[in-house]
């Protein structure tokens, strides 16, 4: 029997306000939740909470109650998770309604939604304690798979994965690594023992939450009905499909027919009785691996290129990035909690996403997501940002 395992990711940052060099000294708050309404916090969560979480959960809700059969999963941001908690907490409350069915289940991730695996294994660590705790909490389980930021993958993180006890690692399953095989099956680490991989299917992936509205694509409009014959015509024991949870109401807007999607596609693939709805974990419990894959260097879902280019590509993205993590040390010894915390926030991967300065088709999605004018926009605010930062140390010390 063919599986069909849904995964979808809750992330929203804190953006760093456009802070002035005027700022650095006079102004300790970076991250805006009034004032500005394109880069205010608040309203940005809870304009996507009503459009997306709110009305996708409660499909999502219903669409269980359909189909007894069905499953699907979740990886929250931690900082997705404390905002919602703060503004929209009846987004919360649909979520633990979800998981409380039985049948969705809540992958581990870093709490900052942070790039911190490569770049400190130590402050990584710390981050997926943290958000262990907070799915902990709120949902009352314990992540048996795990999400790292932007689906960034290398074989020590699948070691890592191993070490630390994991069923499984979620990564991208990218042609010129997997050569001939498929992405339709489990794998294991190269390297590991017990540990599982899990690649997402990026075409099928990419159909919905890309491609869906766009006309100029050869397959649009996409129906229920083409989609569920693409997914019986695949090779496979398992079509993964990974997704920003926005991809429902903000980046296919509800009149693009989206959620009449969602709400008929289990129905559709149903009627072949070889399809099943599977977890990550149940996926990994039920296939035997198929191969070993060697990833020995970065993996991620994102651009034409599939590794940090999109984060660490240019000067000011490597800049920003060494510079944050440049001062960890200080931040330990300080032992300031406000201090640490904006440390962390300023570690989420957004930051550096907006700095990009790909074009052609990468250049138009990162506009696409970016709140500010320009990447150098984007720089000026989290270099000025940063620096009353380590002015702040300074004092401390």
């Amino acid at each position: 029997m063919k599986s069909v395992c849904f995964y979808f990711q809750v992330h929203q940052p804190y953006r760093v306000k456009r802070y002035r060099v005027f700022d650095i000294g006079n102004d300790p708050e970076y991250f805006n939740d009034r004032g500005e309404s394109d880069l205010n916090n608040r309203k940005i969560v809870e304009k996507v909470a009503a459009k997306s979480y709110i009305p996708a959960t409660t499909l999502l809700l219903n669409l269980l109650r359909r189909h007894p059969e069905m499953r699907i999963s979740f990886s929250f941001s931690g900082i997705a998770l404390e905002q919602l908690e703060r503004y929209v907490p009846q987004a919360i409350e649909l979520f633990k309604q979800v998981v409380d069915t039985g049948r969705a289940e809540v992958l581990g991730e870093t709490y900052y939604h942070s790039l911190a695996f490569f770049y400190s294994p130590g402050e990584f660590e710390r981050q997926v304690a943290k958000h262990r705790e907070i799915v902990r909490r709120l949902f009352g389980v314990w992540p048996r798979v795990f999400r790292n930021t932007e689906l960034s993958y290398r074989n020590d993180l699948g070691h890592w994965a191993d070490r630390e006890g994991y069923l499984g690692v979620i990564a991208e399953g990218w042609d010129p690594i997997l050569g001939w095989r498929s992405p339709n099956y489990v794998y294991t680490p190269k390297g590991a023992k017990n540990t599982r991989l899990l690649l997402k299917n990026y075409r099928l992936s990419d159909d919905i939450a890309f491609r869906f509205s766009s006309r100029e694509w050869s397959e649009w409009p996409l129906t229920t009905e083409k989609f569920a014959q693409w997914v019986h015509a695949m090779e496979g024991d398992t079509i993964n499909l990974f997704m920003d949870y926005e991809t429902f109401g903000e980046h296919q807007w509800e009149d693009t027919g989206i959620f009449h999607f969602l709400d008929k596609l289990p129905e559709e693939l149903y009627k072949n009785p070889d399809i099943a709805f599977k977890t990550p974990s149940e996926v990994i419990q039920a296939y035997e691996p198929r191969d070993e894959v060697d990833m020995p260097n970065i993996v991620t879902w994102a651009d034409t290129d599939r590794d940090l280019t999109a984060w660490v590509g240019n000067p000011m993205q490597k800049a920003a990035i060494d510079a944050v993590y440049g001062i960890e040390d200080q931040v330990m010894l300080a032992n300031d909690g406000r201090l640490m915390e904006d440390w962390r926030k300023l570690q989420t991967s957004d930051h550096f996403y907006y700095m990009c300065t790909k074009w052609s088709a990468d250049g138009d999605v990162h506009a696409y997501f970016s709140p500010y004018e320009s990447p150098y926009d984007a720089y000026i605010s989290y270099m000025n940002a940063l620096s009353d930062l380590k002015l702040r140390l300074e004092k401390r010390k």
